[in-house]
């Protein structure tokens, strides 16, 4: 187990700040895998193998989150919507969770770090439909398997005010 005494003490605000730049860290290391990856063998092979990573990643993150805030798992839209604001991209993107006339919960990505790097980058956008959808629908299905995960627009055919929205809604 780390040692923990260094954190301890420390006032919240730090804490916090610690948290973003942990969550920053992670996304850039995986933001740096997926580079290397793409510039070797190209970006179809960097988009499948990051599909087969967010799979099997979003439900630990997913089932972390769950023991960490006391969530039942089974807990529909609302264990999705509280699950949803504690993920690592809640800390460093600007994210918008809302619920909908029809009952369903919408997450919209207002600001989106990996797409401002690939713009910075002079890169073209990341087409992120298909490990959007994999790693949405495997995080919901973690917290309540009855969660249906539809993707409303994703870059290159983003939404005209946020980068990416996702609807999800339960099997009745």
């Amino acid at each position: 187990m780390p040692d923990r005494s260094p954190l301890e003490g420390l006032p919240p605000e730090e804490l916090i700040s610690l948290i973003e730049d942990g969550a920053k860290n992670w996304l850039a290391m995986d933001g740096l895998w997926f580079l290397a990856v793409e510039e070797r063998f190209g970006l179809e092979a960097a988009i499948a193998l990051d599909e087969r990573v967010w799979k099997r990643f979003s439900p630990i993150e997913a089932r972390r989150i769950l023991n960490r805030r006391g969530i039942s798992p089974g807990g529909g839209l609302p264990a999705l919507e509280e699950a949803l604001r504690y993920r690592l991209y809640a800390r460093i993107n600007e994210q918008e969770i809302r619920w909908t006339d029809r009952g369903t919960l919408l997450l919209q990505m207002n600001t989106c770090r990996v797409h401002e790097a690939r713009n910075r980058d002079g890169r073209p956008p990341f087409p992120c439909h298909t490990v959007g959808l994999v790693e949405y629908a495997a995080f919901a299905a973690a917290v309540d398997e009855r969660v249906l995960t539809r993707c409303l627009g994703c870059p290159p055919d983003k939404p005209a005010e946020a980068w990416c929205a996702w609807e999800f809604s339960v099997e009745p």
